[in-house]
């Protein structure tokens, strides 16, 4: 299903560049680099691992955020219209330590859990004052799918019989999820530089075999972003 949909959107957005858009349309080939925030603690998805987690252990939920960046292909479909495909790549690790229980040294029970996130996005933005004003608005709504990965990697209290052990648990998937995007860029020739502010919303499911506390991981967030693009 999620292939098909992989699929279905590639072909949208192929379809979109390709037929709506004149001959002579412009094109640009862009990069982003900025700051993706996770969501906050009150604003996870029921059952999600983050959330568990902090029932049990200590860690800072913010500790996951950290720098993105990413890649994108924009086709002018019409002078308010533009089609946009793009890639993109996160990684956080936060470190946490069991609440209420030490080593028998009386040292912290450490571990560190991690995401890691790669958005495939195809989006359709519209630019209220055209694409050809010296400042250039715009808004812009879409799909992601979502190639994602989550750890726990430390030591752990085994609760059967307190035992501490050293082990590694993990999950990845891909899920598909909505985006929302808004920004501005200022034109110089044939290069542009401007920012944008993106959320994304997603949801993970976990093995109920892999040992986590919850059943599934929050993949929304905001992205932060400078961007620098080419025109062709």
């Amino acid at each position: 299903m999620l292939r098909k949909s992989f699929v279905i959107v590639l072909a949208l957005a192929a379809t979109l560049a390709l037929q709506a858009r004149p001959a002579f349309a412009d094109q640009w080939l862009g990069l982003n680099l900025g700051y993706f925030a996770t969501r906050g603690q009150d604003g996870r998805v029921a059952g999600d691992v983050i959330a568990a987690n902090r029932t049990f252990l200590t860690f800072n939920p913010n500790d996951l955020r950290n720098a993105t960046v990413g890649g994108e292909w924009l086709v002018d479909l019409n002078r308010f219209l533009e089609a946009g495909f793009g890639v993109g790549y996160y990684s956080g690790t936060a470190p946490s330590v069991y609440t209420n229980y030490v080593n028998t040294d009386g040292s912290e029970i450490r571990q560190q859990l991690r995401l890691r996130i790669v958005p495939i996005t195809a989006t359709v933005r519209f630019l209220p004052l055209g694409n050809d004003a010296p400042i250039q608005p715009y808004i812009g709504a879409g799909v992601g799918i979502y190639n994602w990965r989550y750890s726990e990697t430390g030591d752990f209290v085994d609760f059967t019989d307190y035992s501490i052990f050293n082990g590694s648990f993990a999950a990845s998937g891909t899920d598909v999820g909505p985006v929302v995007l808004g920004g501005a860029r200022i034109p110089f020739g044939p290069l542009a530089i401007g920012g944008e502010v993106r959320y994304q919303k997603g949801t993970g499911s976990l093995p109920a075999s892999g040992g986590f506390a919850g059943t599934k991981i929050d993949l929304g967030g905001y992205n932060y972003l400078a961007t620098i693009q080419l025109r062709f």
